[in-house]
C-alpha cells in the first residue's frame, strides 16, 4: 500500500532501502518511463516505506505500479548502490537494493501517477537504451535531450550489466556512476 501523498511542503525522507522487480515474458522485460524523476526507462521499483521487508515491498510495488499480482519471486541481487533519489536525504546518499525476478498473473494496468509508456523490451532494444544512458554519462547528450528521449535510468545500467542483460565497458559504467 502506498503511503498517503504528502501535503504540499511536507518532506519525505529516504529510507535507503529499495527493491527492483524484473518481470520477463517471451516479449521481453516489462519496462517503462518513470513519470517522476529520475528520468529513464526502468522496471518496477520502489522504497520500502511501510511495506515491510524486501519480498513484500516487491509484491506491493508490482501491484501499485503495473497492476499485476506476483505469483513467485526469485532474488537476483542484493547490494548497495550510491544513487540519489528525489526524497530528502537522511544519512548517506544511496540505497540498499534487492533485485528480484517475478512471475506474475493478471492484466497489465499501469498507474498513471507512476508509469508512462509501459512496454516489453527485447534484449537488443534494452542494449540500445543502455548505450543511450552511456552517451548521456559521457556528455554526448545534455539533460534535456536525455529526459526527452531517455535511455535506461542510470542506476539500472550496472544492475542489468551484472545480470548479463546488457553489456557496457567498465569506463562507461564508471561514468554512469557519476550521474547517479
Amino acid at each position: 500500500m502506498t503511503p498517503a501523498a504528502p501535503a504540499p511542503g511536507d518532506r519525505i525522507f529516504c529510507d535507503h532501502a529499495s527493491v527492483g522487480v524484473l518481470i520477463p515474458s517471451p516479449s521481453g522485460l516489462l519496462m517503462f518511463e518513470r513519470v517522476t524523476s529520475p528520468a529513464g526507462i526502468a522496471p518496477v521499483a520502489g522504497h520500502f516505506d511501510q511495506h515491510g521487508g524486501p519480498e513484500q515491498t516487491a509484491r506491493n510495488e508490482v501491484t501499485e505500479e503495473v497492476g499485476l499480482t506476483v505469483t513467485h519471486l526469485h532474488l537476483l541481487l542484493d547490494q548497495w548502490r550510491p544513487n540519489r533519489c528525489r526524497r530528502t536525504p537522511s544519512g548517506p546518499v544511496g540505497h540498499h537494493w534487492w533485485i528480484f525476478q517475478a512471475e506474475v498473473s493478471g492484466a497489465l494496468c499501469p498507474s498513471a501517477r507512476e508509469v508512462r509508456a509501459p512496454r516489453w523490451i527485447q534484449p537488443d532494444r534494452l542494449q540500445q537504451h543502455a548505450l543511450r544512458t552511456a552517451a548521456y554519462a559521457n556528455g554526448c547528450l545534455n539533460r534535456e535531450e536525455f529526459e526527452r528521449e531517455p535511455g535506461l535510468e542510470p542506476v539500472w545500467c550496472r544492475f542489468l550489466h551484472d545480470l548479463e542483460l546488457v553489456t557496457l565497458p567498465a569506463a562507461d559504467l564508471d561514468r554512469i556512476e557519476d550521474v547517479l
